[in-house]
């Protein structure tokens, strides 16, 4: 029996032939990556465990990107904690502000990640590097600590769901609507510890951005990883981007899995997830006229450049709704830079929107955009838990940047062509 992308991948790093679904192994790893909240604790327990230093300091990343810029004297002493450690054992990629960005953004654009790693992350979203072809997967902070030991993983081999997509891809429908669709179809465990590997025509026509997205919230069905094979649109993206050798890699024809979904994506518009789960999704289109109080475009799963310039488009010329507030953040200083060159910082504060610095802040309800009782907010986030974004009693409603835009201008939830008209 031929094996998947996923297994093969652990294989190779299990030093073994090959590996099955259910089986247990230990997988040396290539990246070993904790932010401000998850790696005090893990630093805590490494120093438990005795370990005079970490495994590798090349394969540490430290990204403190959640609560920076410091919100209070609790998020100032955690980003100290993994400032004095990658100080004390010299880490190769620790990133200060100026040069921190959201770590799921920041790591495949510096090319610390690459196509046939293993990855861990103290972080859920740590899935997102699937979208270049490496096994990528969150864990706890106690785990993570024993990779920096160690610079090993244990962990059960997934096993793995197809999903096929084929058809022609509607205007404004990107790889944010095709992943929120999906996990409407199949639920938030729909697939609870599988890896869920996209495929098919569609998936080979979008550029990184939407891949980054769509793998980006497989955890959000409660997948192990979520990974798209490699292709030229991968190897170009990481062309110039690292002098580090990897590793192509490509399910067997032959290769077994648990389920395979195929869906004909031609009658799909823009998504919508309403309260409180990311499974609740909704064509745009279906959605009853409801009022604004927040929109937010950024987050690992929709700050990149290409999901400024969507927003950019949608608002040239335009103002925000009175009394909402449009925040935008580009997930690092690079696409910050190249949004400023564009013009597209101008086109955004014009339109009324508030340009933050590189944060995750607004989508966990950290700082920066935190909800008060009773209000609304439309964001490009992965989550829209209760509480997510604020207080309990507020509602997080997710898009694609093109929805998040438009509604921005009428102040609901709105389809983009109701705002632009012309070509996407």
């Amino acid at each position: 029996m031929g094996m998947t992308i996923t297994e093969k991948i652990l294989a190779a790093h299990a030093g073994k032939k090959e590996v099955s679904s259910g089986e247990i192994i230990n997988v040396k790893l290539d990246i070993a990556l904790g932010n401000d909240v998850t790696a005090p604790i893990a630093i805590r327990k490494f120093k438990e465990s005795g370990a005079t230093n970490v495994f590798d300091k090349d394969k540490v990343v430290l990204v403190p990107d959640h609560f920076t810029p410091n919100k209070d004297i609790l998020s100032a002493t955690q980003a100290k904690i993994l400032r004095e450690f990658a100080k004390e054992y010299d880490i190769t990629h620790y990133y200060e502000l100026g040069e921190v960005g959201i770590e799921h953004a920041l790591l495949p654009e510096q090319g610390v990640v690459l196509p046939g790693d293993v990855i861990i992350g103290a972080d859920s979203h740590t899935c997102t590097y699937g979208a270049l072809g490496a096994f990528s997967t969150g864990v706890g902070s106690t785990d993570l600590a024993a990779g920096w030991v160690t610079g090993e993983a244990w962990l059960k081999v997934p096993e793995s769901i197809k999903f096929i997509y084929h058809g022609k891809r509607n205007k404004w429908v990107s790889g944010k609507d095709l992943i929120l669709y999906t996990i409407g179809q199949i639920g938030v465990d729909g697939a609870l510890y599988k890896a869920m590997e996209f495929r098919g025509s569609v998936i080979e026509s979008l550029p990184m951005s939407d891949r980054f997205s769509i793998t980006n919230m497989a955890v959000e069905a409660g997948a192990k990883n979520g990974i798209i094979p490699p292709d030229d649109i991968t190897i170009d993206y990481i062309k110039n981007r690292t002098n580090r050798s990897y590793k192509l890699y490509y399910s067997d024809s032959d290769a077994k899995y648990s389920e395979i979904f195929d869906y004909d994506i031609s009658e799909i518009g823009p998504q919508v997830s309403m309260p409180h789960l990311p499974e609740n999704t909704k064509n745009v289109n279906d959605i009853a006229k409801i009022e604004l109080d927040q929109v937010f475009i950024g987050s690992c799963t929709n700050g990149r450049i290409e999901d400024l310039r969507i927003a950019a488009k949608i608002l040239k010329g335009k103002k925000r709704k009175k009394y909402l507030r449009l925040i935008v953040i580009p997930a690092t200083p690079t696409i910050y830079k190249q949004a400023i060159k564009e013009g597209i910082v101008d086109i955004l504060t014009d339109a009324g929107a508030v340009i933050g610095p590189p944060t995750c802040g607004p989508c966990l309800g950290g700082h920066m955009g935190v909800l008060a009782k009773g209000e609304k907010a439309l964001a490009t986030t992965n989550r829209n838990f209760i509480g997510r974004m604020g207080d309990p009693d507020s509602e997080v409603y997710l898009s694609s940047p093109a929805v998040a835009a438009a509604s921005a201008v009428t102040g609901y939830i709105t389809h983009p062509d109701e705002v632009f008209q012309g070509e996407e």
